[in-house]
């Protein structure tokens, strides 16, 4: 059985959500994060906030909670021209795709993981990748990552799962599996210290967290916290 697992965790709702997941169900849980020149930087300083509070007011988690690994990914920034990387609007591009596309990105991601993963003798992967409540990024498909899997076990040579477990669900199931593991405490943590904003914007608390507001990631997530309130309520 595998009991030793690592999160990439970003900051965000869905890694944090995920990262809960984990808590709840390995033995030893670390986590990754990615410094790759992002314009919502301000979510790597909400990640050590989120894991600090984790480890203080969430006792049983925090014994299972290991060491928090940060990679310097500056060259993913670098190659990509996109809104996620470079002060330009958001919009859609010929492709269908939103500019906030930032291409390969996931799957260094996975790959740099693997590689921590390896040495570190740790068995699963978790990430907040999901088909339901996405821009259509071909990095987030189940099929996509499947295939990273195998590719990944092949050139290792060693068994590795990844993990996604919002890949079928919405923002609002993503809510309410939020409560279900750690309960109105964990969703108030998600709500005032994770970051989703594409634009990094920290400037104004609403009740489903801080953001413009106007992104897609905002209109994302209030969405899913309303309609998780409503059902609720």
């Amino acid at each position: 059985m595998k009991t030793r697992a690592m999160v990439l965790f970003s900051g965000g709702q869905d890694s944090t959500t995920c990262l809960a997941w984990a808590l709840d169900r390995y033995e030893h849980v670390e986590t990754i994060g990615f410094d790759y020149g992002q314009r919502h930087s301000v979510e790597l300083e909400c990640r050590l906030k989120v894991l600090s509070r984790l480890r203080d007011q969430f006792p049983h988690w925090a014994g299972k909670l290991g060491d928090d690994h940060m990679l310097d990914l500056s060259i993913l920034g670098q190659i990509s021209d996109t809104a996620l990387t470079q002060g330009k609007a958001i919009e859609m591009e010929e492709s269908g795709l939103p500019n906030t596309f930032v291409p390969a990105r996931n799957l260094l991601f996975f790959t740099l993981a693997a590689a921590v993963a390896y040495r570190r003798d740790l068995h699963v992967l978790v990430g907040g990748m999901c088909e339901t409540d996405y821009s259509g990024y071909p990095d987030c498909r189940d099929s996509t990552l499947k295939a990273l899997q195998v590719a990944i076990e092949l050139g290792m040579d060693q068994r590795l799962v990844i993990e996604t477990p919002l890949m079928w669900i919405d923002k609002a199931q993503t809510w309410r599996m939020a409560a279900q593991l750690g309960g109105a405490q964990f969703v108030d943590l998600i709500r005032t210290e994770t970051h989703t904003c594409y634009l990094g914007d920290r400037a104004k608390q609403h009740d489903w967290g801080y953001g413009c507001g106007k992104c897609p990631a905002c209109e994302l997530r209030k969405k899913g916290y309303e309609s998780f309130r409503e059902i609720a309520a």
